[in-house]
């Protein structure tokens, strides 16, 4: 295993090209102060006025410019089997990461990137999209949440669990990406869902408070 590049004691906001506004990133970085890039989230970082510890990718969208004022900051690794945000998490040890920046542009790269979140069982990861914030659920959540709050569940993969607390109980149901999911679904009390699988929660992303507590990362 290659030596990681960084390791942090604290959350890493992992700052990526695609969809981000500067409330969104200050936000993170109250939460997760340690800022680390992924290829041109280095220029949206210059933009915004900050400087990443690190810029970490095959380097195919950071500007000439922005590579020339970060220097050693750069960090390129060049294999094509990996995006750059999955180069971030492979090349980052951090106790959690809140990830911008990774949706809301072209669709495959959002797609790898759920797809990503989905798979990384060892690791913590929130991914803030422009509406929602998305992470792999564990196997038991507890979450209370505002009634009739949107509460969303998309397996990447044959998944099946138990739900209290939603409209629509998940009990029984057998969920697959190219069958049933539960999208849409909606707060009705305290929710405690056991899962079984790969499965992404998607939220209102001013529940972000909830989640950091549910997941112990504050």
């Amino acid at each position: 295993m290659s030596p990681k590049i960084i390791h942090s004691q604290t959350g890493v906001t992992l700052l990526g090209g695609g969809a981000v506004t500067a409330v969104d990133v200050h936000d993170a970085l109250t939460i997760a102060p340690l800022l680390v890039a992924a290829d041109g989230g280095g220029d949206r970082a210059l933009d915004l006025g900050l400087t990443p510890e690190a810029v970490i990718g095959d380097m195919d969208s950071l500007s000439a410019g922005a590579r020339a004022r970060l220097g050693t900051r750069v960090h390129e690794i060049a294999e094509q089997d990996s995006t750059d945000f999955g180069k971030c998490l492979q090349m980052v040890a951090a106790p959690f990461y809140l990830a911008l920046g990774f949706t809301g542009l072209r669709l495959d790269h959002t797609l790898a990137t759920l797809s990503l979140v989905a798979a990384r069982s060892g690791q913590r990861v929130i991914l803030m999209g422009e509406e929602d914030v998305i992470f792999r659920a564990p196997p038991d959540l507890a979450l209370d949440l505002p009634l009739g709050a949107r509460f969303s569940l998309f397996p990447f993969g044959p998944v099946s669990g138990r739900s209290r607390g939603l409209r629509w109980p998940i009990d029984g149901l057998d969920l697959t990406p190219d069958g049933r999911v539960s999208t849409s679904n909606e707060v009705a009390g305290p929710v405690r869902i056991s899962l079984s699988g790969s499965c992404l929660v998607l939220l209102p992303k001013a529940h972000l408070p909830a989640v950091l507590g549910a997941l112990q990362l504050r």
